[in-house]
C-alpha cells in the first residue's frame, strides 16, 4: 500500500489504479495474449490519439499520416508512431491510456477502392472496434468524444 501525502499525488494514483486493466486479446498472429490497458476516460487521457502509417517505408503513407497528425494537433495531444507492427503500436498506446488510434493504409490513398480515398481506420481502445472515417470529419468526431 502506498500512502502519498495529501495533494495531487493521491488523486493521480487513484486515477491510475482505477484505470488499470488487463484482458485477453489476439496478437497479430491470432494467439491470445494478456493486454494491459489504462482505461482512462478520453477527457483524462494525456494523449488523445495515436496516428500510425501502416508501413514506415511507404513515403505516401508516412506523408499522409504526418499530415493527419498536424491536422489534429491544434485540437488535442497526438502521438505519431511508425515503429513496429501495427498491432504492437496499438498495444503500446493501450498501455498508456490513449483512447483512439488512427491508421493510414492503402485504402486511405484510394488504391483498393476510390470510394475510400481520404478515409482512415479509427480504432477505439476499450472495445478495439474499428471503423472507416473521412479525414475531413476526424477532428470534429474526436473532439466530440474527448470533451
Amino acid at each position: 500500500m502506498v500512502e502519498p501525502s495529501a495533494g495531487v499525488d493521491r488523486t493521480v494514483l487513484a486515477l491510475i489504479c482505477e484505470a488499470y486493466s488487463e484482458d485477453q486479446a489476439p496478437d497479430e498472429k491470432g494467439k491470445m495474449e494478456t493486454r494491459v490497458v489504462l482505461r482512462f476516460h478520453p477527457r483524462l487521457a494525456p494523449i488523445k490519439c495515436g496516428v500510425f502509417p501502416l508501413l514506415k517505408n511507404n513515403e505516401q503513407l508516412v506523408a499522409k499520416a504526418k499530415q493527419i497528425a498536424d491536422l489534429l494537433r491544434p485540437h488535442m495531444f497526438v502521438f505519431y508512431d511508425e515503429g513496429g507492427a501495427i498491432g504492437r503500436r496499438y498495444r503500446r498506446q493501450d498501455e498508456i491510456g490513449t483512447p483512439f488510434g488512427i491508421t493510414v493504409d492503402f485504402e486511405t490513398l484510394g488504391e483498393k477502392d476510390s470510394a475510400l480515398c481520404d478515409t482512415v481506420t479509427l480504432r477505439e481502445r476499450d472495445s478495439m472496434k474499428q471503423e472507416r472515417v473521412a479525414i475531413k470529419d476526424l477532428a470534429n468526431l474526436l473532439v466530440a468524444q474527448i470533451s
